[in-house]
């Protein structure tokens, strides 16, 4: 699947199929953010976007100086993904407020919050998708009206060391690695991937097709453009079959990606273009490997993972 120079061709191997191997294959999902929210809108509430997927859902927001973006109480954690271009912005919680003015991750505990925006850019959040206060406001809510049957359910993983608190993790000082893939960070719920920006269209002689067992990965495109690559296997029944997709999307979106369907994605545009992968729950396979998760000693690993 991967090139012998790619970092995951030593990814460990994937468990046998589960029970729901058989299922049918969901349908891959493209969103452009600036198609479902206006960034011209007056109000933070109309120039935010809310999509989901199975376990996460994710909420862009157009932010400009001045709004408050009220994150609601929540049951499990909030992440956000700081961006090169998002904006600075304060987290508020019952213990004060976390100023954020460069590119990372926050993570917010449980509870009530909200977001204070100094200036203008997005402002990207996560939540886990059993939260009330948000599931029923995706655009593809009808998407998930029934859970995908391969895809595994959410289950958090070990609490923080330290306990709960407002974290912020920059990727400043943080370099691209050689044998390193991107730069990823977790939390309990979800894993985050900043892969390094490509100047210029990805070269299509070295495309990294390749499927995963019982996870979705969200796309985030944040500059530039990508083409999304998608093939669905065949299965017996030949009604459920889908052409290869190749889906050329601009930044701001987001490419919903079921398992086991084959893909892979594509810088396409002349200047930068960047991706950040999202997955929930986190992923067993990249953090065994020694050094590539950046947060592994404040958010650790579930004790049947360290030994397996």
């Amino acid at each position: 699947m991967y090139a012998k120079d790619d970092p995951r061709s030593a990814l460990a191997t994937a468990p046998p199929p589960g029970p729901d191997a058989g299922a049918a294959i969901a349908a891959a999902q493209y969103f452009d953010f600036r198609r479902l929210a206006s960034p011209d809108a007056p109000t933070a509430e109309e120039r935010t976007a809310v999509v989901r997927a199975q376990n996460v859902i994710l909420v862009h927001t157009d932010a400009r100086a001045g709004d408050d973006l009220d994150n609601a109480t929540l049951d499990g954690e909030l992440a956000v993904v700081v961006t090169d271009d998002s904006p600075a912005f304060s987290v508020h919680t019952g213990d004060g407020a976390t100023s954020v003015g460069e590119p990372g991750l926050v993570v917010v505990p449980p509870g009530a919050s909200r977001i204070s925006v100094h200036g203008d850019g997005p402002v990207i959040r996560l939540v886990e998708a059993s939260e009330p206060a948000w599931r029923s406001r995706a655009a593809n809510a009808e998407a998930y009206a029934h859970d995908h049957p391969r895809v595994a359910p959410l289950r958090r993983w070990p609490e923080p060391v330290g306990g709960a608190a407002v974290r912020f993790y920059p990727l400043a000082g943080v370099p691209d690695e050689p044998g390193r893939f991107g730069r990823i960070l977790r939390t309990r719920s979800f894993m985050v991937n900043f892969l390094p920006p490509q100047d210029g269209p990805r070269d299509p002689r070295k495309l990294s097709p390749h499927t995963h067992d019982d996870f979705e990965q969200l796309s985030l495109a944040v500059r530039g453009s990508y083409v999304h690559h998608i093939r669905t296997p065949w299965l017996h029944d030949s009604t459920q079959w889908r052409d290869d997709e190749h889906v050329r999307l601009g930044s701001p979106s987001v490419a919903i990606i079921p398992p086991p369907a084959v893909h892979t994605s594509a810088a396409a545009d002349p200047g930068l273009n960047q991706l950040i992968d999202i997955f929930s729950p986190p992923r067993t396979d990249f953090s065994l490997k020694p050094g590539w998760v950046l947060n592994a000693d404040t958010y650790p690993m579930p004790a049947e993972h360290r030994t397996s």
